[in-house]
C-alpha cells in the first residue's frame, strides 16, 4: 500500500475512535454515520492487513497497530487541513506541483488531464483557496498552492513512516531509507554507513539523492528525503532543522601532481594561481576566505565556481588550478598520483560534518538504525 492510497476520512475516523473509544462519538466528530465509520475502519484494517481495534461491549479498544499509527495520522491530518480532502485530490495536486503542467502530471500518473483538472479544482474548493494560476501551457502555483503542496508532501511522508511502523509490527521485512548526500559524504562516509546498515538489514532499500545543500534542503523540508549528510550550516539559518554533528573535517589545498607549489608556497604564491571553489555562502568557500584572512591580505578572485568533485578533479589534472577539499573526496586520485596535497591550510580552518533532519521529524526504528550506522562510520572517518 502507498501512502497516497489512504481514505483520509477513514484515517480521521480511526484517530477519533482512538481518542474517544467509541464509534458513535467518533462518527459525530468526523461527520459520518456510524455504519460509515464501521465500514471505513473495516476497509482500513483490510488495506493495512492488521487489526486496529478490539470490539468490546463498552466501546472500542485501540490495539498496538492503532496506537502506533495514530500519532502519524494526527500529524498528517493537521498538515492536510481538511477531512473533505480526498486521496485522489492529494495525488493529483502533488503530481501537478512536481510536474508543472497538467500534461506532464497526466503522463507521470497515468490519469487523464480532465480528471486531474477536476481533482485539483475540487481540492481548491475543499481547502477554500485558489491553488494554481494558468501560465501559457503550464501552471504556476499560487502562494497558497505552494504552501499546500509542501504540507501534502510532508503528510505523505508521515503516512509512509506510519506504514513502515506497521510493517515492523507485523514482522515484515522491507522499508526504504531516503537520504540526501552532499559532496563530502559521498566519498567515504555514506558508502561505509550503507555497508554497515545493509549487513544488518539487507531487506531495506536505500535511495540516495545527490546534491548540494541548496538542492537537498527543499526535498528535506518537504519530506521527500529523510535526512541529509554533509557540512552543517549556521543554526540561525536553519531553525526548522535539526543538525547533529558527527566530526570536524579540515580541508587541504589540492593541485595536480607536478604543480609548481608542490615545492612550497606562501600567501603571494597562492594568489598567483586560479582557484576552483563552490559558490559564495557555502561552508567551504567561507573556510577559504578564513584561510586568506589568516594569511593576511585580500583573497584572490575565483574564476571557476563549481561544487562537482568530478569536474574539479578533471580541471585540476589538466591545469594549474588550486582547490580546497577534504582528502577523502579525492583519495583515489591522490593515491594514483594524479593529484598532490600541497596543504595543510594555515589556521584553524575546519567544517562540521553531520546529519540534518527536520526539527519535527520522528524517525522509525530503521531510520534510527541507519543514523547509528552513519555515526559508527563517522567514528572511523574522523
Amino acid at each position: 500500500m502507498k501512502p497516497d492510497q489512504f481514505n483520509i476520512r477513514h484515517l480521521a475516523a480511526m484517530a477519533a475512535i482512538v481518542d474517544q473509544g467509541s464509534v458513535s462519538l467518533a462518527a459525530r466528530t468526523v461527520n459520518l454515520t456510524q455504519p460509515a465509520v464501521t465500514q471505513g475502519i473495516a476497509k482500513l484494517e483490510a488495506q493495512l492487513g492488521v487489526a486496529l481495534f478490539e470490539r468490546q461491549p463498552g466501546g472500542m479498544m485501540a490495539l498496538e497497530a492503532a496506537r502506533r499509527l495514530k500519532p502519524r495520522v494526527d500529524v498528517a491530518l493537521r498538515l492536510i487541513g481538511s477531512n473533505r480532502v480526498t486521496a485522489t485530490q492529494v495525488r493529483a495536486f502533488v503530481a501537478l506541483a512536481r510536474s508543472g503542467s497538467y500534461a506532464a502530471a497526466a503522463a507521470a500518473t497515468g490519469v487523464a488531464e480532465p480528471s486531474l483538472h477536476r481533482a485539483v479544482g475540487d481540492l481548491g474548493l475543499a481547502v477554500g483557496s485558489r491553488l494554481v494560476d494558468r501560465r501559457g501551457r503550464g501552471v504556476m502555483l499560487t502562494k497558497a498552492g505552494v504552501a499546500l503542496a509542501q504540507r501534502l508532501r510532508l503528510a505523505l511522508a508521515e503516512l509512509r513512516q506510519g506504514l513502515e511502523d506497521l510493517a515492523e509490527l507485523k514482522g515484515e521485512e522491507g522499508g526504504r531509507i531516503l537520504v540526501g548526500a552532499m559532496p563530502l559524504s559521498r566519498a567515504r562516509l555514506l558508502p561505509d554507513a550503507i555497508g554497515r546498515f545493509c549487513s544488518d538489514a539487507p531487506q531495506v532499500a536505500i535511495s540516495v539523492l545527490e546534491g548540494s545543500h541548496a538542492e537537498l534542503v527543499g526535498p528535506l523540508r518537504e519530506g521527500e528525503i529523510d535526512m541529509m549528510i554533509g557540512a552543517l550550516r549556521d543554526p540561525a539559518l536553519a531553525i526548522d532543522l535539526n543538525q547533529r554533528p558527527l566530526f570536524e573535517d579540515r580541508p587541504t589545498i589540492l593541485a595536480r601532481r607536478g604543480h609548481a607549489l608542490e615545492a612550497g608556497w606562501d600567501a603571494d604564491a597562492l594568489r598567483r594561481y586560479p582557484w576552483i571553489l563552490p559558490p559564495e555562502g557555502t561552508p567551504l568557500r567561507q573556510l577559504w576566505q578564513a584561510m586568506f584572512a589568516e594569511l593576511g591580505g585580500d583573497a584572490p578572485p575565483v574564476p571557476i565556481e563549481c561544487g562537482s568533485v568530478m569536474t574539479i578533479r578533471q580541471l585540476l589534472v589538466g591545469g594549474d588550478y588550486l582547490t580546497l577539499l577534504s582528502q577523502d573526496q579525492l583519495a583515489l586520485e591522490l593515491q594514483a598520483g594524479l593529484l598532490s596535497d600541497i596543504g595543510p591550510t594555515p589556521g584553524l580552518v575546519s567544517r562540521t560534518i553531520g546529519i540534518t533532519s527536520r526539527a519535527d521529524w520522528r524517525p522509525t526504528r530503521l531510520q534510527q538504525q541507519f543514523m547509528a550506522a552513519i555515526e559508527a562510520a563517522a567514528s572511523v572517518t574522523s
